[in-house]
């Protein structure tokens, strides 16, 4: 009998649990798509000052499941078409999951995309919107029966990746002079601003070459649509996993997974709509049909990745000085954060229960022993803004609502190097 544990270890400084498996074991790989879309109007996130309910839905949003399994141990990625997981959604759901799931907390990342066009997610029954609150259960349920379909359905598989570029995100944080002559940063566009251009594709497939999956990680804010817009959408990411799988077949499922993106933005933000004007095509479609493009265009150059090795993962919860406010009374102690990392093959996963800046992303896959490192942000927990400490200097949106001290930054690179070379103890770069 295998030992479990039933809830996210938030006690814990750092938590690791890492088993070995026989290389010789045969790599297993399930796929899984379920519809997530609302059926009834519901209030969306990512946006205060939207108070109305939802008032159509453009496009379905989806949630898609990749399941490795080896040897008995099982690494499970979601992705779900929605903003994230707040307000304690990240720990109710996960419990659920892993208690349906015959999971480890370690092999399960609950990822979303990010998109501000969803419905917001919430199991407060008393203060949240009955059909929001409804929504979360059947929500719950579909992950839940993803899941299991694809544990059921696992086959044999092999892997491949390959890395292009896209230009569709842009540094967000941009300098503005204010009459005084005084500088701010402001949530613009700031093209000439650190930013991980990087598209990274897995590809898997049966041993006879027949595609399963693209999966793919890019870092960006799903946020080409602002405030005013009222209809469900999943976005610049959301759409562009649309396009790869009406492309590739209906039968391929294409999860993306939101990079390092506390400070990207797509190129065209914050737009009041879809706009349907003769011969214009909508600025979300245009940026998400690009980055579908891109996808496909680097699968078909998907070098095979090692895949004999072991499946092994790690979580933990980081214990993190906090921002000190101007204000001493109510200051926290110290600030969670979830790190999981994993690995299959020679293929890594990093996810980071944040919204992370470009920076602290680029520097786990610098510093990471594997030749591509997956950094997944909005996984198994939502923390708030991580900006390297430079940053705190300049000041701007996510400075000011960070929860994080900035010292914080370099401590969570550290911790996720650390556990991911402890996943690959030999390895050699």
């Amino acid at each position: 009998m295998r030992l479990r544990m039933r809830s996210t270890a938030v006690s814990l400084v750092v938590c690791l649990y890492v088993i070995v498996l026989p290389a010789s074991a045969t790599l297993r790989v399930g796929v899984a798509r379920v519809d997530i879309t609302p059926e009834k109007p519901v209030q969306m996130s990512g946006y205060a000052s939207r108070k109305d309910l939802s008032t159509g839905v453009h496009d379905p949003l989806s949630a898609r499941v990749l399941m490795f399994e080896q040897g008995g141990d099982k690494l499970v990625l979601v992705s779900a078409d929605v903003i994230g997981y707040y307000a304690g959604t990240a720990d109710y759901l996960r419990r659920a999951i892993l208690e349906a799931c015959d999971l480890e907390p370690r092999e399960l990342f609950l990822t979303a995309i990010h998109t501000h066009a969803a419905p917001t997610l919430t199991c407060d029954v008393e203060h949240g919107h009955p059909n929001n609150v409804a929504y979360t259960e059947t929500f719950k349920s579909r992950l839940i029966e993803a899941i299991q379909e694809a544990i059921e359905n696992a086959e044999p598989a092999q892997l491949g990746v390959a890395t292009g570029s896209c230009p569709v995100g842009s540094n967000r944080r941009e300098v503005r002079i204010r009459e005084s002559g005084e500088s701010d940063i402001v949530l613009g566009r700031n093209p000439y601003g650190s930013m991980d251009k990087e598209v990274l594709v897995l590809k898997v497939a049966r041993p006879d070459d027949e595609l399963v999956a693209l999966a793919f990680d890019y870092a960006t804010h799903a946020t080409s649509l602002g405030p005013r817009n009222y209809v469900i959408s999943g976005d610049v990411l959301g759409l562009a996993e649309q396009f790869v799988e009406k492309v590739m077949g209906p039968d391929v499922v294409a999860p993306a997974f939101a990079g390092a993106s506390g400070d990207i933005d797509p190129w065209f933000r914050i737009l009041p709509e879809f706009n349907t004007e003769s011969g214009w095509i909508p600025e979300p479609v245009l940026l998400g049909t690009f980055l579908g493009e891109e996808v496909v265009h680097v699968s078909r150059r998907a070098e095979v990745a090692d895949s004999d090795g072991p499946i092994k993962s790690a979580l933990a919860t980081l214990t993190l000085p906090p921002k000190q406010s101007d204000e001493s009374d109510g200051d926290r102690s110290s600030v969670s954060l979830n790190v999981t990392v994993g690995r299959v093959g020679d293929v890594a996963f990093v996810g980071l229960g944040a919204e992370v800046f470009s920076e602290i992303g680029m520097a786990i896959k610098a510093g990471s022993p594997c030749k591509h490192t997956f950094v997944i942000t909005h996984c198994n927990g939502a923390a708030g803004y991580l900006a390297p400490g430079k940053y705190y200097v300049e000041g701007g949106y996510e400075i000011r609502s960070s929860p994080f001290a900035p010292q914080a930054a370099e401590i969570v690179v550290r911790r996720s190097l650390h556990m991911l070379h402890n996943l690959y103890p030999a390895a050699k770069r």
